[in-house]
């Protein structure tokens, strides 16, 4: 067990964190909790490939009731949002901020996040700068580092189990 010992559905798999930083970063508890009251989720890097995978999390995002609110500095429109060039551009209150941005963008990202009083910084998977984590941490918001979003709801929303996707299929019986 990681973390939240003692929590069902507890998974370490795909982290590179060590069992310090999974305590400080991966709560599962924390996360439990911030991906239910989170409502607004600006994400950080989103791409106008519908391939890319921060557009296949925005659409699940989407998908699940949460507003997304698109950082992207040129494109004008992702899923039917409207984009922002920057965070400090939003004129509303941001609860998550998912960063999609390389680990050295990371702390620039933070900084920002920080200043707009956003609620929690949350890095996806290998696109974690722990120093940057910290300083969120410092700062009073929720920070989560090296997990993916769309696999943390779907873990606690019952989209998918510690094997992956819910396929719905009981038994591998042919009918």
């Amino acid at each position: 067990m990681g973390s939240g010992a003692g929590t069902i559905g507890d998974i370490t798999l795909n982290t590179t964190l060590n069992s310090e930083e999974r305590a400080k970063f991966q709560n599962s508890k924390v996360i439990k909790e911030l991906l239910k009251s989170a409502n607004i989720i600006a994400i950080v890097g989103l791409s106008t490939e519908k391939t890319k995978a921060s557009n296949m999390v925005a659409s699940y995002l989407q998908d699940e009731g949460y507003t997304i609110v698109p950082i992207h500095p040129k494109a004008e429109e992702i899923l039917g949002e409207k984009c922002y060039p920057n965070l400090s551009s939003v004129p509303f209150q941001i609860d998550v901020v998912d960063v999609f941005r390389p680990p050295h963008e990371v702390e620039k990202i933070v900084e920002e996040a920080i200043r707009i009083k956003a609620k929690a910084v949350w890095t996806q998977l290998k696109l974690t700068d722990l120093q940057a984590s910290q300083k969120a941490l410092d700062a009073g918001l929720i920070s989560i580092a090296d997990k993916c979003i769309k696999m943390e709801h779907g873990r606690f929303g019952g989209q998918l189990h510690w094997a992956g996707m819910n396929t719905e299929v009981i038994s591998a019986k042919r009918r």
